[in-house]
């Protein structure tokens, strides 16, 4: 691996709040997305000249579309309970990734134009004048927001950063100056079908090649079957899956469960991603847009079952949106969830005593598990109070004969975010994203100090690509995080449905 141009966090011996450096992190956004990216999207290509006028209009509308923004940017009385709980300014040490000071932000130029005390009396109340360099500030700090919401947990009045961020970044949209990395996604989405902007000949050749290694492996036909008509199951996961490590190893597993059922399923070359990146940039018109290729892809195929595979965002979007942005589903089958995650489906074959599983098959592993946060903050599994902890775990255990949780406080609903969230895995982001896997890095030391772990399970595409970036920085292995369903897939004991 290249030698970065930054240093690498080290270990605390105790964690503590840092001595800040302001301004450290100033100048690190991420690349500007180039004219026919934003326009693909229904946004200027380049900033508007009267970007001041667009930006506090489109605050306006913001405003009045959801009350809640109103809400958070009101509420904040500077308690201090969330300056410590942002993994980006643990491992940054810039005071502006303080979750309460990126809000304001924002929050200094809606009380400008939107508030009478700000219209009269600006510096008595912080506010202050929409400007060139409060814009660029607006695109740099909002993008060392991974909308993790692990600050909302901590903050008395719930404030949600994220949905400051998610405003902050589709008023940029509006003006002309979004971000490269996620509008460049979403248009390949609207293009090709998936984020990787893989065609559906790549995709058939790829997933015929998968099941020539799980033949050549196991000696078993595991089929990956796509576009098939009147399959039961549509299965719409991470583009990821289809050719990167760990992914490709979950998508091998969940394979090897619906064999092992007997089950009828299909993947979609028209609906090739889980993802949606919609949601990172604040537009629901665009989660609109990238959802409504599932809801066809179901139709067209006449499936009765939508599934979806390990991606945190993904069911995020789906848990929480995909009914209202998309629906109804009335055509699938209403005896199952609509949606249903991968892992809500293996949990209740293990529960009936459907799969057989060879614990031993991973004994060579001793494992933890990390919560990715869009999965353990925005949403749940199952039809249990804290199904989103219970069930990945549980499948991790009916699997594995060895297994260890984090420190309490970096898991469950104060899981730490991985680094990469929010539409934040791209290269240029490199320093920020290192350092902001600071604290789970560390609670990931202490399981492997105290119980010689060897391996992170996930079930987030995005965890998985970021830590098998960053874990080398740490001095780990980039092949230490893998992919629940690999592990299903390995003590899956298959039976040939053929013979």
């Amino acid at each position: 691996m290249a030698k970065a141009n930054f240093e690498t966090p080290a270990f605390r011996p105790y964690p503590v709040i840092p001595i800040l450096k302001p301004g450290v992190m100033k100048g690190n956004g991420p690349f500007v997305a180039k004219p026919a990216m934003q326009e693909s999207l229904g946004y200027p290509g380049e900033l508007v000249d009267n970007w001041q006028e667009v930006a506090i209009e489109k605050m306006g509308d913001l405003l009045k579309k959801y009350r809640s923004l109103r809400v958070y940017l009101d509420a904040c009385v500077k308690c201090g309970a969330c300056t410590d709980k942002c993994h980006y300014m643990i491992g940054t040490e810039d005071p502006k990734n303080m979750p309460v000071a990126r809000q304001d932000l924002l929050r200094q130029v809606y009380r400008r134009y939107f508030t009478f005390a700000g219209k009269w009396f600006p510096k008595l109340v912080g506010a202050k004048d929409l400007t060139k360099d409060v814009l660029d500030d607006w695109y740099n700090y909002y993008h060392q927001c991974s909308q993790c919401r692990r600050c909302s947990v901590y903050c008395p009045y719930g404030i949600d950063t994220a949905e400051i961020s998610m405003a902050a970044r589709e008023i940029l949209d509006t003006v002309g100056k979004g971000q490269k990395y996620c509008n460049e996604i979403i248009a390949k989405v609207y293009k090709i079908g998936n984020n990787l902007g893989l065609p559906e000949p790549a995709l058939r050749d790829t997933l015929e090649g998968l099941e020539e290694d799980i033949k050549d492996e196991t000696g078993v036909d595991v089929r990956l079957p796509l576009d098939v008509e009147g399959a039961e199951v549509l299965l719409v996961t991470p583009s990821a899956d289809f050719f990167a490590e760990p992914h490709i190893d979950g998508l091998i597993g969940y394979a090897k469960v619906f064999h092992q059922m007997g089950i009828s399923w299909t993947l979609s070359s028209h609906a090739s991603e889980a993802g949606n990146f919609g949601m990172f940039i604040g537009s629901y018109e665009n989660m609109h847009r990238v959802s409504m290729r599932i809801r066809e892809a179901a139709l067209d195929l006449k499936v009765k079952r939508l599934i979806f595979g390990e991606c945190g965002h993904a069911w995020r979007v789906a848990y929480s949106f995909l009914n209202t942005l998309v629906g109804p589903f009335d055509f699938l089958d209403q005896r199952y969830p609509i949606p249903q995650h991968i892992c809500e489906f293996t949990y209740d074959l293990i529960q009936k005593g459907a799969l057989k599983l060879d614990k031993s098959a991973n004994d060579h592993r001793r494992l933890t598990f990390h919560d990715s946060c869009n999965v353990a903050r925005g949403s749940r599994m199952g039809n249990i109070p804290g199904g989103q902890f219970i069930i990945p775990r549980e499948i991790i255990k009916a699997c594995c004969n060895h297994f260890y949780d984090m420190p309490p406080d970096t898991i469950h609903d104060e899981t730490y975010c991985c680094g990469g969230g929010g539409g934040l895995l791209t290269d240029e982001l490199m320093e920020l994203r290192v350092k902001g896997t600071l604290p789970r890095m560390e609670a990931l030391k202490e399981v492997v100090d105290n119980f010689g772990v060897t391996h992170m399970a996930a079930i987030c595409a995005i965890c998985k690509s970021q830590f098998s970036k960053v874990l080398p920085y740490y001095g780990f292995q980039m092949d230490q995080i893998i992919s629940i369903h690999q592990l299903v897939g390995d003590a899956i004991v298959l039976k040939n449905t053929d013979n």
